[in-house]
């Protein structure tokens, strides 16, 4: 059953839909057979400074991350790979639920428990959900303060009842957002500073525990033996390796450097050039490192320059179109990537999701309800700025200047001033990653040819996370990724009130009535063709506010990696998971 019914007990829980899977069998494309043992080693690109993903203090580890596969901490129910958004019992085994969705009970797996041997308890879940939802990340104490009561039941269950809407309903994502919550041991975390940033070896219930902490440096997790779930069908072929281990390099050079020397065992490569050139070295020629590729059907979200609408000068929708108008992809493509990336038409790239055309339909019945969205939204498609590829070619930094000029700015001996003040315009491009330089430094010139004078500054990841945080910048880098069933998350992205609420992931600062209707419309669709035309309809309101400039994708996953490793057949809606990899005997 996709939604279960009051008084059933059920397994599986989905958003919209029918359920793909039996919680009986182990999923399709993961290997139940892996052999167990062996280590796998990453690179990561970055550092950390706390091993407590649930706070806005500090950046955590691979592994840990609320954005990573997480080794130590558990769901109540897991996601499955091969559908839009639906869960199986982990943590809690069983789950009875309101028709209407108010309310969800879940009973906790006897079996369940905590790396010390103590048992996963309801109580557990009742201290997680009270303490992430006064200290957790934004996005926590959203989610969670939709929540009325918190009520433990007999049989180690607990029951959530919600708080209704503003329209007097319930928001059918909710019990999934509360079935995705992470527990953690209320007696672990006893007499301890929960909002404290540090190092200790936090414990989980889950298949590994922390081995080695090197701070900065080195993260290393060790399989359990003693892991609760190990015989559980979803978790077969699961969690092979007997250590897993993170190195942290400064930048991605160094870090190519070292796994050629053989330092760590897999490199991610995003940058097509480098894939096409960087190999010709022993290990590679001779067959000990191989490189794959694999297209895949997941989304990708979008990666743009995104704009702080809370400073004043990109207040100006003329001056955001602008600066979308002055970038340059098809040179940029042609010189450092060897046309190998797709332009980004929208916020979910590769899926149905994405917006199409002109609004028809329903989706266009949807979009006459929303007040203030521009007249052309209904008319035209969205346009993405192209040149001839040439770098020579200058009709959009021609259009960007009579808009720049229409904003109240002029040329004066080849700066871009206020016309009123006299003040130039100069703002900074904060980045954290090296690799984004060359992209930054190429928007620049083409900024540069306009009057503006972009200054690009790359701090380390800390003091980057810190920045961004409380939207200490006036343009960064960002990629905002999405499932195929994009949900209330959407509010912690784009609504006026994330705007406002640091940790936010509202980086642009969009305070807009009409975005925070529509994210409303995606959080209550009630099923899959509603997504579907709410999403395409936020996406398409998105695009025409001209928040961000909208870089590339790329619908491959690019992995060289040395030859130690078997890995079940790669299912292209899945993609790439490591956690069902294993090593060769």
């Amino acid at each position: 059953m996709s939604g279960g019914a009051q008084g059933a007990k059920e397994t599986a829980l989905s958003m919209h839909g029918d359920v793909k899977h039996t919680v009986d069998a182990p999923l399709p494309y993961m290997n139940p057979k892996a052999p167990k043992g062996g280590l796998i080693r990453f690179g990561v690109v970055g550092t950390f400074d706390t091993t407590n993903p649930f706070v806005t203090k500090g950046t955590p580890p691979a592994g840990l991350s609320l954005y990573s596969e997480r080794l130590v901490f558990e769901p109540l129910m897991k996601r499955s790979g091969d559908e839009p958004f639906t869960l199986y019992g982990l943590l809690a085994e069983k789950y009875d639920i309101a028709p209407d969705r108010s309310w969800i009970i879940f009973y906790i797996n006897p079996k369940a428990k905590w790396a010390d041997g103590k048992p996963v308890t309801a109580k557990d879940v009742l201290f997680t959900f009270e303490t992430l939802r006064e200290k957790g990340q934004p996005n926590m104490r959203l989610y969670y303060g939709r929540v009325e009561t918190a009520e433990l039941l007999e049989g180690n269950a607990i029951k959530f009842t919600f708080k209704k809407t503003d329209e007097g309903t319930y928001d059918p994502e909710q019990p999934l957002l509360m079935a995705l919550m992470s527990v953690i041991p209320a007696h672990f975390f006893e007499g301890r500073d929960f909002e404290k940033a540090s190092l200790e070896p936090l414990m989980g219930s889950g298949p590994y525990r922390i081995k080695i902490i090197e701070p900065g440096r080195r993260i290393s997790y060790e399989r359990r033996p003693d892991y609760w779930a190990k015989d559980l069908p979803i978790q077969q072929g699961q969690y092979n390796f007997e250590e897993v281990r993170f190195d942290f390099y400064r930048d991605s050079k160094v870090a190519f450097e070292a796994f050629k020397a053989g330092a760590y065992d897999i490199y991610a490569d995003a940058d097509p050039s480098h894939w096409r050139t960087a190999y010709d070295f022993p290990a590679a020629r001779q067959g000990r490192v191989i490189k794959q590729e694999w297209s895949h059907h997941n989304p990708v979200g979008l990666k743009g320059f995104a704009m702080n609408m809370r400073r004043p000068f990109f207040q100006d929708a003329r001056v955001r179109r602008a600066f979308i108008e002055a970038f340059d992809f098809e040179t940029l493509n042609r010189t450092l990537f060897g046309g190998e990336y797709t332009r980004s038409h929208s916020f979910f790239s590769n899926t149905e999701l994405a917006s199409q055309e002109i609004p028809q339909g329903k989706e266009k019945a949807l979009l006459e309800t929303i007040p203030d969205l521009p007249k052309a939204l209904f008319t035209e498609s969205y346009h993405v700025p192209r040149t001839d590829g040439s770098g020579r070619d200058r009709k959009n930094l021609k259009k960007a200047l009579t808009l720049l000029q229409a904003a109240g700015y002029q040329l004066r001996a080849g700066k871009l001033v206020d016309a009123k003040t006299g003040t130039p315009f100069v703002f900074e491009i904060l980045l954290y990653n090296p690799e984004d330089q060359k992209i930054a430094l190429a928007y620049a010139k083409n900024l540069k040819v306009l009057g503006i004078d972009a200054t690009i500054r790359t701090v380390d990841p800390t003091q980057y996370e810190s920045r961004r945080l409380k939207f200490d910048y006036d343009m960064i880098i960002h990629t905002w990724g999405h499932s195929l069933s994009p949900g209330a998350e959407q509010k912690h992205y784009w609504t006026s009130r994330a705007a406002k609420e640091e940790g936010s992931r509202n980086y642009p600062g969009i305070q807009s009535k009409a975005i925070d209707l529509l994210c409303d419309a995606v959080s209550k669709a009630k099923d899959r063709e509603s997504l579907v035309i709410a999403i395409r309809a936020l996406d398409r309101a998105l695009l025409w506010g001209d928040y961000v400039v909208p870089l590339y994708y790329s619908a491959k996953t690019r992995l060289a990696y040395w030859d130690k490793f078997g890995y079940p057949e790669i299912n292209p809606r899945v993609g790439v998971v490591f956690s069902t990899w294993w090593h060769k005997p």
